[in-house]
């Protein structure tokens, strides 16, 4: 039978590679578990206090949203992000904040990757989008940027576009823009929070079920209209 040792403290086992299963061998800890599959969710912000409540953070708030749901809290990672860990389902989730700002979110998010061992296929990244009505989310299994600076840069740094992404809406209804830039940067106004505060719980459903069912499934059961 083909196989492979792993090595745990307790002892050394063999594993089958025809089932894969490391018996007697649990990870004493969540550093441990980056040597198992994991998911990662990534949400998009900036770290300054001065941008906390801003249009641009919500996807800060909407992992914040997950991390108090498992009431687990974000300290430093191995990269320039904050991270906090949850288990939901038998699934092991990293969730992380990027602290490089927007503009250079893959910067963090590859380094989560490299850290957990996490590939491509098994991260989703949550943004704002401006293109979207307030109140919606768009869930897709890969695609362009469409102008979101952090995403572009996720794409730039995995040399790939073949990742899965939930967007949450901001785009006023009915409001012509000024500057996009102000825009986003600027705080949600009490109208606007009463919408997200509907939405969040939407996106934390959606991003387990990313975790334990896939993008396809949660693309068929959270692609919905505006709330």
């Amino acid at each position: 039978m083909i196989g492979y040792y792993r090595f745990c403290p307790a002892s050394l086992i063999f594993i089958p590679s025809a089932i894969g299963i490391l018996s007697n061998c649990k990870p004493k800890s969540f550093t441990d578990l980056r040597f198992f599959a994991m998911k990662l969710v990534a949400g998009l912000g900036n770290p300054e206090s001065r941008y906390t409540g801003t249009r641009h953070n919500i996807g800060f708030e909407a992992v914040e949203k997950i991390a108090d749901f498992f009431q687990e809290g974000f300290s430093a990672g191995k990269g320039k992000y904050l991270a906090a860990k949850i288990r939901h389902e038998k699934e092991q989730v990293i969730l992380i904040k990027p602290m490089t700002y927007m503009n250079l979110s893959g910067h963090a998010v590859v380094a989560a990757m490299n850290f957990y061992k996490i590939a491509a296929s098994d991260i989703l990244v949550i943004c704002d989008d401006l293109n979207l009505p307030a109140g919606s989310i768009r869930l897709r299994s890969k695609g362009s940027a469409g102008g979101q600076n952090g995403l572009k840069h996720i794409i730039e740094s995995l040399g790939s576009d073949e990742f899965a992404r939930l967007r949450i809406g901001i785009k006023p209804q009915d409001q012509p823009l000024g500057s996009f830039s102000s825009f986003v940067l600027g705080k949600f106004s009490e109208e606007e929070r009463s919408v997200m505060a509907g939405v969040l719980p939407v996106c934390r459903d959606a991003a387990l079920d990313f975790a334990v069912n896939g993008i396809n499934h949660a693309m068929n059961h959270f692609n919905k209209p505006a709330l």
